[in-house]
């Protein structure tokens, strides 16, 4: 892939990411369990993105965090806020909207005839 092509890949991920990991924090994850669950699903993503994205959530409220010492090895756990889950919610249904109607576009659908 050229350059350009990455840069502009990188650039279409960004935001699906951040609405990948919102989905999967409607129940506690940690961040390995986290990269587990979306490789699950295709969705590969490095934990040099997935910390900062995290503390990037927590900071914008739409996260919480907090650390489970229990075990031996002590994780810290993360899990959609009331806010976020009303954040998620909504971006969900603009993805929705969206995916749709580029979805459309790309198929040639709707192309009104010019004379």
């Amino acid at each position: 892939m050229s350059s350009l092509l990455n840069s502009l890949t990188t650039e279409l991920r960004r935001g699906t990411l951040t609405l990948a990991v919102l989905s999967q924090l409607r129940t506690p994850q940690y961040g390995y369990s986290l990269v587990q669950l979306l490789e699950k699903s295709g969705i590969t993503i490095e934990q040099s993105t997935l910390y900062p994205l995290l503390r990037r959530l927590e900071k914008q409220e739409l996260v919480t965090s907090s650390w489970d010492t229990s075990e031996s090895r002590p994780r810290r756990y993360y899990v959609l806020s009331e806010f976020g889950t009303e954040i998620f919610q909504q971006l969900k249904n603009e993805w929705e909207k969206t995916s749709q109607e580029l979805y459309t576009l790309l198929k040639g659908e709707g192309e009104d005839e010019v004379d």
